[in-house]
């Protein structure tokens, strides 16, 4: 089997917490270089996870012939940049979320790496969750009927740190919302295969005293009809947190306990009523006996990541998140900080 051979343009930070651990249990992929503007970071990975080059300048990654794809998971606010000088340097991508400081530089990713044949995959990671996979299919088969509402949760606990890049809005592009929020927004959109078609949002620094928004509750209403909610915080301490998606149909309900993390965790409960009864009057909830999954096969959802986007490049097929879905899901993103500042519902 032909490996993809990787370079990683900054190695700190989610890289060599998760991904690059991830890569390193795939069978698909070789790391060859690794990049950060650290020296010492940058040799770091080198040593710690045997890449052949360390660089301080992305532009040295993408000079090497010998790279078929990089992983670029700088600061949002570098992305457009390095993903055009990686596109024209005929490199294909994953590309950390969200995909640009707004729809318009992301729309210009695009188009360079469709100018220049590049696959690009987007890293919601959270796609890959074995959980997240049987929840899709089990709606797919129509288990638990029309889906009407939704909800899902998704917080950590971020206070004020001299200058953190997350936490101005020129360099982040928002707070909770686009750093936690997103990637409910598309799990939602990937799990139902609804579309939000308008946005109303409360977007607020409540706690902290930074620019960007601590707190965000979002309101989507979807193209069937349905409602979902997104709520993300930077202010509700990890250990309180619960990280919740709930998605109730016709039929029945599901609802996910702590799924929503950077490790296959968690559990799920499926209610699924018998299509035969009527209406109680009574409204007895307590009928119903809740069946958990348990016999779906977990991973990491890292190396779940970089082979659908190795497989995309050596068997040419599509790569496992498009940058049409994700940039869908940053025009949800503008339309729930227009939403806050007009005080109005916006259509997407």
């Amino acid at each position: 089997m032909k490996k993809v051979k990787w370079g990683v343009i900054a190695c700190g930070g989610i890289a060599d917490r998760r991904t690059l651990p991830g890569m390193m249990l795939s069978d698909k992929a070789e790391l060859v270089a690794v990049m950060d503007t650290s020296k010492d970071a940058a040799e770091n990975c080198k040593e710690k996870y045997g890449a052949k080059y360390a660089f301080t300048k992305y532009e040295d990654v993408l000079a090497l012939d010998e790279i078929d794809a990089v992983y670029i998971a700088s600061p949002v606010f570098f992305h457009k940049e390095q993903a055009i000088a990686a596109a024209k340097a005929k490199k294909h991508i994953l590309l950390e979320k969200p995909v640009a400081l707004t729809v318009a530089d992301a729309e210009e990713i695009k188009k360079a790496c469709e100018e220049n044949g590049v696959k690009v995959s987007i890293g919601f990671l959270m796609r890959f969750h074995g959980y997240h996979q049987k929840i899709k299919e089990i709606i797919e088969e129509g288990k638990i009927g029309e889906i009407v509402s939704i909800r899902g949760q998704f917080t950590c606990w971020y206070p004020d740190i001299e200058g953190a890049w997350r936490q101005k809005k020129a360099t982040s592009g928002g707070g909770a919302l686009v750093d936690m929020g997103i990637h409910v927004i598309d799990l939602i959109h990937y799990i139902t295969g609804l579309k939000a078609v308008e946005v109303a949002a409360f977007n607020q620094t409540q706690t902290f005293n930074y620019e960007v928004d601590d707190s965000s509750n979002v309101i989507m209403k979807m193209d069937n009809g349905s409602v979902a909610y997104v709520d993300s915080n930077f202010n509700i301490p990890d250990a309180a947190s619960v990280a919740k998606l709930e998605i109730y149909g016709t039929k029945g309900s599901i609802v996910a306990h702590g799924t929503l993390a950077q490790a296959e965790v968690g559990n799920v409960d499926i209610l699924i009523s018998d299509d035969s009864l009527a209406y109680d009057a009574s409204q007895a909830r307590g009928e119903l006996t809740p069946v958990s999954l348990s016999d779906v096969p977990l991973g990491n959802m890292y190396t779940k990541e970089i082979d659908g986007l190795c497989d995309a490049i050596t068997e040419g097929t599509l790569p496992p998140v498009s940058i049409e879905s994700a940039i869908y899901d940053q025009k949800i993103i503008e339309a729930a900080y227009k939403s806050t500042e007009t005080k109005s519902f916006v259509r997407v």
